[in-house]
C-alpha cells in the first residue's frame, strides 16, 4: 500500500512536471511567434485617415507576402521628434506639413535614399527642395496638389470681361467686377496657409531663381545650427509684390475673417468671380454647373507659376539598415507606394495626378487645359512649408491687409520674427510610466491602442468601447506627455463617439459589423486594420475574404442575446452615418471630438492611462 502511495505521488508529480514544461514551451512559442510577427511587419504612419481607405488597402494588396501596420500619425514634424527622443520611430514616416529645416533634428535618423531608384527618378528641379548640402536624400515628395486661381467663366461672359492671361488683366478683370458690384478676388485668409501660399505664389519666379534657390538651401539646411532669416536680395521684392497685390485686389481687414466656407458660398452664389484654391475646386463646382477653370499665378515679370503641395513626403527609418530583410521588405513598400497607381489612389476621383517623379505619366483632364503649358515648363513651385513659415506668414500678412505694415515694415517683422530664439518648454500633462507596442499581435491584439481603449472607456463610462483600427497614432511611449503631444495620441482628424444601449444580440451585430465592414464604412483590409475593443474580447477568424466574428465574450463567458450593455463607438461621422439603420440601435453623438475629450482628460495633470488587455484571438 505504502509503495502504491509513493508511485501515485511521483505519478503525480510527474504529471505537474510535464503540465510545467508544457506551459513553459506554450509561453515560449507565445513570445517566439510575436517576436516573429514583429520582424515580419513594417510600419507605415500616415498622416491622414483619408490615406487609410484606398492607398493603404491598395500597397497592401499588392504586397501579399508583407504585413504592412498602417498607423494614422500626425501631420507635424514635431510629433516625430518626440517619437525618436523617446525610441518610437516607425519604419516608414509620412508628412504634409513640412520641410528641412523642421524635418533637421531627424536628419540621422533616417536612411540616405540619394542611390536609389525612385529618388533617381525626382526630376532635378524638385529634388533640389529635398536634397541636404552634402547631397543626401532622407525625404520623397509624392505627388502634387496643385494651387493657384479657381476662376467662375460664367460671370466673365456675363460681364464681359476678358479671361486674365497675365498680372496686369488679372488686376484689369479685378477693378471690372469691383464696379459691375461682384467681388473680383479674395481667399480664406483666415488661414495660415493661404497667407503663407499667396505670399510665397505670387514671386515663385524668385524664389526659384538662383539666388532664391541659394537662400531656401541655407535656411532648409539640416546641419546649419544657428537661425536663418530672409535674405536681403530676393525677399525684400517679395513684399513688395505682396502689398501691391493686395492694392490690386482691394483686400482688406474684412478679408481677414474669410475662411474656406464664406469664400465657397460667395463663389457658389455668384458673389466672388475668382478665388485663390486648389484644381479640386474647378472639378467640384463644374459638377454644380458652373463653368469654371483653372488659371497660374501671374508673375510680374510676365511668367506664370502653380504653387504646388506634395501631399506627403515620405522617408524611412535608418534602422532598416541593420537588418537586410527588413531593409528589402521596406524598399518594396516604398516603391509600391511611390507606384503611379498607387498615386491615383491619394487624388481625389476626377482630380488631375501631378507627380515629381519622372516614372509617372502626368494625367492632365480638362479640368486644367488652361495650365497646362505651365506644368508642361515644369513651373511648379513647391511651397516653403517650414513651422516658422505658416506662422509667421499667418501674422505678417495679417497685418498687411489690415493696412498695419507696409512692404519693408513686413519684411522687417518676418525676419525678425524667423531669428527670434523661441521656448519650447511645455508642461507635462501626462506621464507614461511604461511602453506599449502597437504592434498587432494574433493572439492578445494592440497592447498601445488596448492601453488607449480602455482608458477612453472609463473617460466615457460605458460598458463596452469599440474602435475603428485608425483611432490612434501609434506606441505608447514610456515619457512625458505635453498637452499637445499627448493630443496627438488620438486620430487627427474628426474621430467621434457615438453612445447606445444595446442587448448582448445587438452588441454582437455591431462588432460583426466593425469586423467584418459593411457599406460605406472602414472596412479591415489587414490585421493591423481591425478594430480595438474594451471591456469585451473577440474571437476573429482570417480567410482568404476579409475577417468573420466568430465569438464574443464578457469576462471570459459568451455573451447572451438577452445581456445589455452600454456601447461607445469610435469613428469618423462619415463612416458613422453609413451605419446600417436598425430601429432597435440608435447611435448619439457627442458633443466634441474624442480628440477633444481626451485632450480636456489629460489637461489637468492627473490622468492614468489603464492597462491593456488581451482583447482580441485571430486564428
Amino acid at each position: 500500500m505504502k509503495m502504491k502511495k509513493r508511485n501515485r505521488v511521483l505519478s503525480a508529480l510527474f504529471v505537474m512536471a510535464a503540465v510545467i514544461l508544457l506551459l513553459a514551451g506554450c509561453a515560449g512559442n507565445s513570445a517566439e511567434k510575436e517576436e516573429k510577427e514583429d520582424a515580419e511587419t513594417i510600419t507605415v504612419y500616415l498622416w491622414s485617415t483619408k490615406l487609410y481607405e484606398k492607398y493603404a488597402p491598395y500597397i497592401q494588396e499588392h504586397l501579399p507576402d508583407i504585413n504592412v501596420e498602417f498607423v494614422v500619425g500626425n501631420n507635424d514634424l514635431d510629433f516625430y521628434k518626440f517619437l525618436k527622443e523617446n525610441g518610437g520611430l516607425p519604419d516608414i514616416i509620412t508628412c504634409c506639413r513640412f520641410s528641412l529645416h523642421d524635418a533637421s533634428p531627424l536628419k540621422d535618423s533616417l536612411m540616405d535614399l540619394s542611390t536609389t531608384n525612385v529618388v533617381g527618378a525626382v526630376y532635378d528641379t524638385y529634388l533640389n527642395n529635398f536634397m541636404n548640402k552634402d547631397g543626401s536624400v532622407n525625404w520623397i515628395p509624392v505627388c502634387a496638389d496643385a494651387h493657384g486661381v479657381v476662376v467662375n467663366k460664367d460671370l466673365f461672359e456675363k460681364y464681359n470681361i476678358s479671361l486674365p492671361t497675365d498680372y496686369a488683366s488679372f488686376v484689369s478683370a479685378c477693378q471690372a467686377f469691383d464696379k459691375a458690384g461682384v467681388r473680383g478676388f479674395t481667399a480664406d485668409y483666415s488661414y495660415d496657409y493661404t497667407c503663407m501660399e499667396t505670399l510665397q505664389g505670387l514671386s515663385a519666379s524668385e524664389l526659384s531663381s538662383v539666388d532664391g534657390r541659394k537662400w531656401r538651401t541655407a535656411y532648409s539646411d539640416p546641419d546649419n545650427t544657428k537661425k536663418e532669416g530672409l535674405d536681403s536680395t530676393v525677399w525684400p521684392e517679395a513684399f513688395e509684390r505682396m502689398d501691391q497685390f493686395i492694392h490690386d485686389t482691394g483686400l482688406s481687414r474684412d478679408d481677414l475673417d474669410m475662411d474656406y466656407d464664406a469664400v465657397m458660398d460667395m463663389f457658389k452664389s455668384g458673389k466672388l468671380a475668382m478665388y485663390f484654391g486648389s484644381s479640386a475646386g474647378v472639378k467640384m463646382f463644374r459638377d454644380q454647373g458652373i463653368d469654371t477653370t483653372f488659371l497660374p499665378f501671374f508673375q510680374q515679370n510676365g511668367e506664370k507659376w502653380l504653387m504646388t503641395t506634395p501631399y506627403f513626403q515620405v522617408a524611412l527609418n535608418r534602422d532598416l539598415t541593420k537588418d537586410e530583410m527588413r531593409r528589402e521588405k521596406a524598399m518594396k513598400v516604398l516603391d509600391t507606394m511611390l507606384s503611379e497607381d498607387a498615386q491615383n489612389r491619394i487624388i481625389s476621383d476626377g482630380q488631375d495626378l501631378l507627380s515629381y517623379s519622372q516614372d509617372v505619366d502626368m494625367h492632365l483632364t480638362k479640368y486644367l487645359k488652361d495650365v497646362k503649358p505651365v506644368i508642361e515648363e515644369n513651373h511648379m513651385y513647391i511651397r516653403i512649408a517650414s513651422n516658422d513659415f505658416f506662422s509667421v506668414s499667418k501674422d505678417v500678412v495679417s497685418k498687411m491687409i489690415s493696412g498695419e505694415y507696409d512692404a519693408g515694415q513686413a519684411y522687417q517683422s518676418f525676419h525678425s520674427q524667423l531669428l527670434n530664439e523661441e521656448s519650447t518648454s511645455e508642461k507635462v500633462v501626462l506621464d507614461s510610466p511604461k511602453s506599449y507596442s502597437n504592434r498587432f499581435h494574433s493572439n492578445g491584439g494592440n497592447a498601445a491602442y488596448s492601453v488607449m481603449a480602455n482608458t477612453l472607456r472609463g473617460i466615457y463610462g460605458t460598458d463596452v468601447l469599440i474602435a475603428t483600427g485608425n483611432s490612434f497614432t501609434g506606441n505608447v511611449l514610456k515619457a512625458g506627455y505635453t498637452e499637445k503631444m499627448a493630443g496627438s495620441m488620438i486620430m487627427p482628424n474628426s474621430l467621434s463617439a457615438y453612445s447606445c444601449k444595446m442587448t448582448g444580440a445587438e452588441l454582437k451585430e455591431t462588432v460583426r459589423n466593425f469586423v467584418e465592414g459593411y457599406e460605406g464604412g472602414l472596412t479591415p483590409f489587414n490585421r493591423g486594420s481591425l478594430p480595438v475593443v474594451s471591456g469585451i474580447s473577440v474571437e476573429i477568424k482570417e480567410t482568404d475574404d476579409g475577417y468573420t466574428l466568430k465569438e464574443v465574450k464578457k469576462d471570459g463567458k459568451t455573451v447572451q442575446d438577452k445581456d445589455t450593455f452600454t456601447v461607445t463607438c469610435l469613428a469618423t461621422p462619415q463612416h458613422m452615418e453609413a451605419y446600417p439603420a436598425d430601429e432597435h440601435v440608435g447611435f448619439d453623438a457627442g458633443d466634441s471630438f474624442v480628440k477633444d475629450t481626451w485632450t480636456d482628460y489629460v489637461s489637468d495633470g492627473n490622468a492614468v492611462l489603464a492597462k491593456p488587455e488581451d482583447y482580441m484571438t485571430l486564428r
